[in-house]
């Protein structure tokens, strides 16, 4: 299992949360999603490393960017 973590710009209530929780737990490979909504911090763990440009565009299709 690898565990990656980014930081999201933008986030500011639950509903950004379940957002970018929802798109990035698309991601083929995707096992889980941990967001922290004060800091930003989304940590996701994966069977294989994970593409951050899948990452990024699953971001952006959320509403936010990463930092």
């Amino acid at each position: 299992m690898i565990t990656t973590s980014y930081l999201v710009a933008g986030m500011t209530c639950g509903h950004c949360v379940a957002s970018v929780t929802e798109e990035i737990s698309e991601i083929p490979g995707v096992t889980g999603v941990t967001v922290v909504l004060d800091t930003g911090l989304v940590t996701v763990t994966s069977d294989e490393p994970l593409d951050d440009a899948a990452v990024g565009a699953a971001v952006v299709e959320a509403g936010y960017a990463l930092s």
